[in-house]
């Protein structure tokens, strides 16, 4: 079996290039992880997502746990096999729907008690379910259970949450017993915009010797400023050695920022989720296709993109698609989004090979600054 490992290839500025091995085959660092909710990234092929170059899926602990169960997968063979993905699969813990189903859980020391948002069912969330989970899953990379809130908070709040999810952290590690199958468990720093919070946390974390760390409880309601500056407060903190993610982000501009600040893997459920409403993310900046300046446009979304989404189709018949309410609609700039996410992903990687990554940054902000191309 191969054990996961973290291999940094290449340094420029804080910029990291590396190379996480898992299992299930190599993840290129950076890495935008799509996001597979509920085993399935929306509107597309597992074959296209792979071929966009995704090297790894995010699958949801809370939501699989409702439906279909995660013995079910388990008995259906796992849930690389379940969904017909045999590449990399990180799982969350259930931590960020302690705060966006805040007023269906129930929250103490030992854990959340949920009320199902589908049936009404209770069921219980400790940091030992939530590993067990995450094996019968089978996912390469899991994370441990914490408190995520959203901000602003008041400090003691923020305190409050990050010293549970510590206690929540040590138990997890200790109900972990994935070691032996190749696969690995990440900590979770929490602390909201506070460096001394944040610093405690990582220091404690790091302490516990995880196989990765996990920056969560941003891009949670706190303006992107404070969320850069939170990771230069507590990224330094965090082994050089092992991969750094920073869960649920987010836009093209965070996720740039973000890995000039040393972080190596993010997720979001943006580009799949504006796909599905309508909106582009290109080279230009994005488009809002429900704007009637497309009505009549014969231009292709991108006449230089190697997507066929992008190049093929007409802005006007993107326009009617998402007017219409058609599936192909979503399903077309979905295949963009992800198509153009992986593309900027692949690039920050060139650029810091080549130690050019501040140039590189520079060119994309300024070709987003300058927007799309003028109505025809």
């Amino acid at each position: 079996m191969t054990p996961f490992s973290y291999d940094l290839m290449v340094r420029d500025g804080a910029a990291r290039r590396g190379r996480i091995t898992t299992r299930r085959g190599a993840i290129e660092t950076p890495a935008f992880m799509p996001v597979g909710t509920q085993a399935t990234v929306k509107a597309m092929y597992p074959d296209q997502v792979r071929a966009l170059g995704a090297d790894i899926v995010l699958g949801n602990t809370y939501h699989l746990m409702l439906r279909p169960g995660a013995e079910r997968v388990a008995a259906l063979g796992g849930l690389h096999r379940f969904m017909n993905w045999p590449h990399p699969i990180l799982t969350d813990s259930g931590g960020f729907q302690v705060m966006s189903l805040a007023k269906l859980r129930k929250l103490e020391e030992t854990g959340v008690t949920f009320q199902s948002h589908i049936d009404g069912s209770r069921h219980e969330m400790t940091p030992e379910r939530s590993v067990e989970i995450q094996g019968l899953l089978g996912s390469d990379i899991q994370m441990q259970l914490d408190e995520c809130i959203k901000l602003p908070a008041e400090r003691g709040d923020v305190e409050r949450a990050m010293t549970l999810s510590l206690r929540w952290a040590e138990r997890c590690k200790a109900a972990f017993k994935g070691d032996v199958e190749g696969q690995a468990l990440f900590g979770i720093v929490q602390g909201g915009t506070d460096p001394a919070l944040r610093r405690i946390s990582a220091d404690a974390l790091v302490a516990m010797d995880f196989h990765g760390y996990s920056i969560g409880g941003l891009a949670v309601g706190e303006p992107q400023a404070e969320m850069f500056s939170t990771l230069e407060d507590c990224v330094p903190f965090l082994p050089e050695a092992k991969p750094r993610y920073l869960m649920g982000v987010g836009t093209p501009e965070d996720l740039l920022g973000a890995v000039a600040r040393g972080v190596d893997m993010f997720d979001s459920v943006m580009p799949t989720r504006a796909g599905r409403h309508g909106l582009a993310y290109t080279r230009r900046g994005k488009v809002n296709f429900r704007n009637s300046r497309h009505a009549d446009d014969p231009r292709p979304l991108d006449e230089e993109s190697d997507c066929p989404a992008a190049r093929d189709y007409s802005r006007a018949y993107l326009h009617h698609l998402v007017r219409t309410g058609e599936t192909l609609g979503a399903m077309l700039l979905t295949w963009n989004n992800l198509w153009y996410y992986q593309s900027l992903m692949r690039g920050m990687r060139q650029a810091i090979e080549e130690h050019r990554f501040a140039d590189a940054a520079a060119g994309l902000r300024d070709a987003w600054q300058a927007g799309d191309i003028a109505p025809r």
